[in-house]
């Protein structure tokens, strides 16, 4: 029998509300609570589970909430014994396990977690219960943190579709500087040179700026918290990608005074940019697979992507992955389709036969 039958989530937001429809999903009896009451009813009418009701006890709590917040929302629980297991969601490990100890919170049933997940968009009406998917979930436990509670939130991400990986608290805060809070802000940066562009260069934007500031769009104010909490590990990559950013910038201006020797401190940057992308994980985190593309000119109306894909499964050739890029004032766009190498030519050939286009 599953250790996790009923949980009560804390906090309705993006992740809260994805948490508890992944657990409906699999037939979880989930009870919501937040101090927005319209995020906890939009929830509710969404699937995610019922209200709560004061006294309900659950097998485990999920505090959804900001970092800062975790640790009295913590206490708070524990001192009305609502569940038989608690954990959180934060993307800071460190601050919510430091504060909780100083409350006196009882860290053998608490067992600090953290789905690698999300998307640029927040609040319960973003929430998906295929979020976590294939995704990496971080489980901190202390050495107080007793092993039952530890497999409860084994349990709990299994249930979710997530992939258990034990780190750390101060490991995966570093970590996660490096792989997200960092290149938040470094996006902001990007995009914050938008806010005053002239039109002209709006209206030359491509998909490469709008790749790289796609997360800059996320809440302000949340991403205040998070990287106020994570403030030491995520300034030091600041700083060390803003060194490398003013040597480039420097030899820039030397390559521009006719200097041309000067602009391999950029070349060097850019290999070791593409040496680092490298080492990003392929799907299910396995190792990196360099794909082939193949480019499709897509209608911008209904069912094109489907028909796209239909194509694909009738040739048994498997997308692994697909981008889209519109055409400014056109009806229509170019559809890369990430397959593997030796499927260009069986795909190219089926999406001919059948009419599309390829460049």
């Amino acid at each position: 029998m599953s250790l996790i039958e009923s949980v009560l989530v804390v906090g309705t937001g993006l992740i809260g509300t994805s948490v508890a429809l992944a657990l409906r999903d699999q037939d979880v009896a989930v009870h919501l609570t937040d101090r927005d009451a319209g995020a906890v009813r939009l929830a509710r009418e969404l699937g995610a589970g019922v209200e709560w009701a004061e006294g309900v006890t659950v097998d485990m709590a999920i505090v959804a909430v900001p970092p800062h917040m975790v640790a009295d929302q913590l206490a708070a629980l524990q001192k009305a014994g609502v569940a038989r297991f608690y954990t959180d969601v934060a993307s800071v490990k460190a601050l919510p396990l430091r504060q909780a100890a100083s409350l006196g919170c009882d860290l053998t049933t608490y067992v600090a977690g953290h789905p690698l997940a999300g998307r640029e968009r927040s609040g319960p009406a973003a929430a998906r219960a295929d979020l976590f998917l294939g995704r990496p979930w971080a489980v901190c436990p202390t050495r107080e943190t007793s092993p039952e509670a530890v497999e409860a939130l084994h349990g709990l991400i299994k249930l979710c579709g997530g992939e258990a990986v034990t780190v750390d608290a101060a490991e995966h805060d570093r970590a996660v500087a490096v792989v997200s809070h960092a290149p938040h802000v470094a996006a902001a940066a990007v995009a914050a040179r938008l806010a005053d562009a002239p039109g002209v260069a709006l209206s030359l934007a491509g998909q490469g700026v709008r790749d790289v500031t796609r997360i800059a769009a996320g809440d302000p104010a949340l991403w205040t918290g998070i990287l106020s909490g994570n403030a030491l590990p995520v300034a030091e990559v600041l700083e060390a990608v803003a060194a490398d950013l003013a040597a480039a910038a420097a030899s820039l201006r030397t390559a521009a005074g006719a200097d041309p020797d000067a602009v391999a401190q950029v070349t060097a940057l850019l290999h070791r940019g593409v040496t680092g992308t490298g080492r990003i994980p392929g799907k299910h985190g396995g190792p990196a697979r360099t794909y082939a593309t193949v480019q499709v000119i897509i209608g911008d109306r209904p069912g094109e992507l489907a028909r796209l894909f239909q194509v694909a499964d009738e040739v048994g050739v498997n997308i692994e992955d697909v981008r889209l890029e519109h055409a400014p004032g056109l009806p229509l766009g170019a559809a890369d389709l990430s397959v593997q190498p030796e499927a260009v030519e069986t795909l190219s050939e089926a999406l001919r036969t059948r009419g599309w286009h390829l460049p």
